[in-house]
């Protein structure tokens, strides 16, 4: 039987995750998942349907506007899937400035508009934009949507997004955006569909990937967030610091001559645990190493996102429940526990045969604060939103 399909594209700084949705009554039924890493050569689109796993080598090589990649991408798809129809697609941006507070149809003006925000992401917006472009020249008459990581965000009041800089550099928009929006979403809608939000009033979620952030919930709603400006900041990442005191910079750019791009590239891709371990960005590398340096780099990973987790549950005015998601934080039962004994002074215990088994819940019975581990789902979030904008008569 036909469908009628959704593509929804997740992009990253190097890599392109896909989901494909059949539309049914206005809403997404997912039906599979993809991924394209931009730094392999030949490229290839893994893709996963009906739990089937599948591995198509790419004729097409990754160039600055990936029209090539995405134009061989869509018609694999389409002959692959050749009884259905692709009647939208769906992007994952991360900056929406506060221009953006929830999901749009991508029009000339909107396009501009995200352009014009790539200064406040260097890193990620540019990827979205060539994906953007390359399925506008491809597929002109192709209804898009865009879903924006800072949206969530935007119920934190201005006391909590203002920096003690100049009150006129707020109104230019120097303010605290957070990112990860669209996982910490997801995660809200999950504890609210298992009847978590009432016990769990106050919340903080730990998306621990490569990228990495916490978001405090009360009530489900973003109060506040470790990542602000930008996504350098907040806890340390694979390859970002986190947190840094602005006088390294001055220093380093006044005593130390170090130009704007070294600089840039050393906090956007030789920080975080590569740069404290000098081994690997990869956590999964660096808790079965042996050196020093690599138990030093996980160390101050979890102290800092302790910390973190400490302060945000300040602004939330208690905390009765930590939600472990992303990457590391659904796989990696060391990094939690080392993460929860920081935080033993609020009564957080593990149960260890729990944690080391991935158990949706991780906490003793006696643990004062509850430990959840689930699964984030961008792509599932993407495609919902792109519903309600594409697709709004049938949505209802």
């Amino acid at each position: 039987m036909a469908r009628d399909v959704l593509l929804t594209f997740n992009p990253g700084s190097s890599t392109i995750k896909l989901g494909l949705f059949a539309i049914e009554d206005g809403k997404a039924r997912a039906f599979g998942q993809g991924a394209i890493d931009l730094r392999h050569t030949p490229l290839a689109l893994q893709l996963e349907e009906a739990e089937r796993p599948l591995k198509v080598t790419l004729k097409s090589h990754a160039a600055d506007d990936l029209h090539d990649v995405i134009d061989e991408t869509l018609g694999w798809l389409a002959s692959h899937f050749e009884s259905d129809k692709l009647v939208a697609v769906a992007h994952r941006v991360v900056h929406g400035g506060d221009r953006f507070d929830g999901a749009t149809q991508i029009t000339d003006d909107t396009l501009a508009a995200i352009d014009g925000l790539s200064s406040l992401a260097p890193l990620h917006q540019p990827q979205s934009l060539r994906l953007i472009r390359a399925v506008q020249k491809l597929r002109p008459a192709l209804p898009q949507a865009a879903s924006f990581d800072t949206a969530f965000h935007r119920t934190q009041s201005d006391l909590v997004r203002r920096f003690a800089l100049p009150r006129e550099l707020f109104d230019q928009g120097i303010k605290r955006y957070g990112f990860h929006g669209l996982s910490y979403k997801f995660i809200a809608g999950q504890l609210e569909g298992q009847g978590h939000v009432t016990p769990y009033r106050r919340v903080v979620v730990a998306h621990l990937g490569s990228g990495a952030s916490l978001c405090g919930l009360k009530d489900g709603v973003s109060r506040d967030t470790s990542m602000s400006f930008s996504t350098l900041d907040g806890i340390p990442m694979a390859t970002r610091p986190g947190a840094l005191d602005p006088g390294v910079l001055l220093h380093l750019q006044k005593e130390k001559c170090m130009s704007l791009d070294t600089l840039e590239d050393m906090l956007y891709h030789r920080s975080g645990l590569l740069g404290i371990s000098g081994i690997s960005a990869d956590s999964r590398e660096l808790v079965d190493s042996d050196a020093t340096e690599a138990h030093e780099a996980m160390a101050l990973f979890a102290l800092r996102v302790a910390r973190e987790m400490a302060a945000i549950a300040t602004t939330l005015g208690g905390l009765d429940a930590i939600v472990f998601t992303a990457g590391i934080g659904e796989h990696q039962p060391t990094v939690r526990a080392d993460i929860a004994e920081h935080l033993a002074w609020l009564g957080v215990r593990v149960d260890a045969e729990a944690n080391a088994a991935h158990k949706p819940r991780i906490d003793t019975a006696d643990s004062k604060i509850a430990l959840l581990v689930m699964r984030t789902d961008e792509e599932r979030v993407i495609a919902d939103e792109a519903c309600q904008v594409l697709f709004p008569i049938e949505a209802r």
